[in-house]
């Protein structure tokens, strides 16, 4: 049974603390620089216009105050509501090199901070309000005085306090006090005195405003920002590989992730408090910071001060050793993806997790999944195949092509429009398909990207069921990174960028974008009633579609290339297939009746169903995990629907001894 209150308190009141963004080493050269470069690849915006200041400065407003904990909408209403006259001014500056406007907000907020923190002082702790929900907090709007800003933080209090209260005791203080160690960072980073650091955040969350008012999608990383975004991409890292918590008195080591150098080297133990990083203390450091220490160069080495736990028998509690790790690339295998199996009849279903679309030297996504289906096709009789893309962001654009290859033979995957508004088409030019067989794609509201290509194009082919939530994240663009997958350890100390350069369509033409994939059946997971996607976002792009490629014409390709091209392609195409065509309605009428006389399943969904869900206990009833196996019990449905049917189509010949009787 799993209680997922908790779970979304925590991250709540862990989102109201922030999080710190150390600045660039930034000039307003720089930023004009960067802000310029950023609008000249863009796929609409392609100069600094009214409607884009007045996004920005709305959006540096709320990079400042994301919460509405620090300003009164007094103090910001001349930037929320721009004259025409200041939106000039803005421009005119920004051409000047000059970011008076934002570096105006910034002294604003200083004085916020201030009196937030006074504010902070006269709270009582034994006298708040009761039962406050996060709910509260979803939509809420900037307090028009003192006194409601008093009373939002009051509640916020009362959230926090009843949060830490369902935590042991130990860590019930320790969430408090890292709650307060987290927001006092970003204080003090944003009041630093030295006028050059102030110069650089004002630049960085400028740069954030400016890039964020173009669309949902570009973006500005800071340099730690940046090279957390391609962990995440890519599942990789360089380091010691090990799993941390800052416990305030130290970093204390969770989990060392197999393979990785400290789990190899045998000398640093879970337990340990790491309390120095190369002699520097890291004893109320940020995480982040301590973590950035820590991580570094491949082959480099880095020494680690700990305190360590001795044997019950030892006369001193602790003690304080030195262990040096030579640090290096850290893959974290069981982020990337997982595979297991059900047997089924004479055989087995295989289960494909995916969790990212990456690519090293070493590996990639499609490679490892090729290597998976394969496996399972020599230990098992493989009946059917689930790949599950929930809660995948996406990745790699090539990544995308080479999985949707696993499966079909050669054609078009996707196709790209960017600012020039060509089309350029993506293919397969693989004969032949790792796996022909059933197929099914799991996805949720959370599977985006290049998720939404594999599951569309796999759908428009008729090669897989797409199975899950209503739809699908709904990002239908695509983003260039400044930051090289294969180079991320060489980040620009000014910072990074990903901008939109346009949109990306399947073959059939038609593109996620706000819309998300559709599922042939739909399966409600816990995802389905959030407003989770693209058409939550800030200024996305609007959808829109392009001709079908299913005959592929070659017309992106240079006629000096395209005959050459068409003898070497043109054959063994995949064609657009309705092997689950006659079975789609069957299958559509068992799940919905399974789901329907499933008690554990309508008890889950009328949880789900409560405006309020998000602060209730959504219990997962009966075990596991009720989408995926009412999933698996559709892939059942199709392979005996499937193989009946090539029974009924191929009737076995007689033996010798029949054909002897029957004569």
């Amino acid at each position: 049974m799993k209680v997922l209150k908790l779970a979304s308190c925590l991250f709540f009141v862990l989102l109201l603390s922030y999080g710190e963004a150390r600045a660039p080493q930034l000039t307003a050269h720089d930023a004009r620089i960067k802000v310029e470069e950023i609008l000249k690849a863009h796929a609409t915006h392609h100069k600094l216009k009214p409607e884009l200041i007045r996004r920005a400065l709305g959006n540096y407003i709320e990079e400042l105050d994301p919460g509405k904990t620090y300003f009164i909408k007094d103090d910001i209403k001349i930037w929320l509501e721009p004259s025409e006259e200041l939106i000039v001014k803005t421009i005119k500056d920004f051409k000047n090199e000059a970011f008076t406007t934002f570096e105006e907000i910034h002294e604003v907020m200083i004085c916020a901070i201030a009196r937030r923190n006074a504010l902070e002082g006269k709270i009582d702790s034994n006298n708040l309000p009761k039962n406050v929900q996060p709910a509260e907090f979803k939509e809420i709007d900037w307090v028009l005085s003192e006194d409601e800003l008093f009373n939002r933080l009051i509640r916020i209090r009362s959230l926090q306090i009843e949060t830490a209260e369902k935590l042991e005791q130990e860590t019930k203080q320790q969430f408090l006090q890292r709650l307060g160690k987290r927001r006092y960072a970003r204080e003090e980073e944003l009041i630093t005195h030295s006028p050059t650091e102030r110069r650089q955040v004002v630049l960085s969350y400028a740069l954030k405003s400016i890039s964020s008012a173009l669309d949902s999608q570009t973006a500005y990383f800071t340099p730690s920002e940046a090279s957390q975004f391609m962990i995440q991409v890519q599942q990789r890292l360089y380091g010691i590989g090990a799993q941390l918590r800052d416990d305030l008195n130290g970093i204390t080591v969770l989990r060392l992730l197999d393979d990785g150098p400290a789990s190899l080297g045998k000398k640093l133990k879970v337990g340990d408090r790491i309390i120095a990083v190369n002699g520097e203390t890291i004893v109320g450091m940020d995480l982040i910071d301590a973590v950035e220490l820590i991580r570094g160069p491949q082959g480099t080495r880095v020494e680690l001060t700990v305190i360590r736990a001795k044997s019950p028998d030892s006369q001193n509690s602790e003690e304080k050793i030195t262990i040096e790790i030579v640090r290096g690339e850290v893959v974290l295998k069981e982020t990337r993806y997982e595979t297991s199996y059900e047997p089924f009849g004479d055989g087995a279903i295989g289960y494909l997790h995916l969790f990212s679309f990456y690519q090293d030297s070493k590996s990639s996504s499609a490679s490892d999944l090729q290597h998976a289906i394969e496996q399972l096709k020599r230990e098992h009789s493989l009946k059917g195949i689930v790949l599950d893309l929930r809660n995948n962001g996406g990745g790699l654009l090539p990544q995308a092509v080479a999985v949707t290859g696993l499966f079909i033979k050669k054609g078009v995957v996707v196709s790209v429009k960017d600012n020039t508004k060509e089309i350029q088409r993506l293919r397969n030019i693989e004969s032949h398909a790792v796996w022909e067989g059933p197929l099914i794609i799991l996805a949720n509201r959370a599977s985006a990207s290049a998720a939404e290509i594999v599951a569309q194009t796999l759908q428009d082919y008729g090669r897989a069921l797409v199975i899950g939530d209503a739809e699908t994240y709904g990002k239908g663009t695509f983003q260039t990174f400044t930051l090289e997958a294969s180079n991320f350890g060489k980040v620009n100390p000014k910072g990074e960028y990903k901008v939109t350069r346009g949109r990306y369509y399947t073959v059939s033409g038609k593109s996620p974008q706000l819309v998300g994939v559709k599922p042939d059946i739909v399966v409600p997971g816990i995802l389905s009633q959030m407003e989770i996607g693209e058409r939550f976002a800030k200024f996305p792009l609007p959808n829109d579609e392009i001709p079908a490629s299913f005959e592929d014409d070659l017309s992106d390709i240079p006629p000096i290339h395209r005959a050459q091209i068409n003898r070497l392609y043109k054959f063994d195409l995949q064609t657009v297939l309705t092997t689950y065509k006659p079975y789609l309605e069957t299958l559509q009428k068992n799940s919905a009746k399974r789901i329907d006389f499933n008690q554990n399943y309508q008890n889950f969904l009328r949880e789900l169903e409560k405006k309020e869900f998000m602060s209730q206990s959504i219990e997962i009833f009966g075990q596991g995990d009720l989408q995926l196996n009412e999933t698996t019990n559709i892939m059942k449905d199709l392979i005996l629907l499937t193989s009946e049917e090539s029974r009924m189509s191929n009737p076995p010949s007689p033996r010798p001894s029949d054909a002897k009787a029957a004569a």
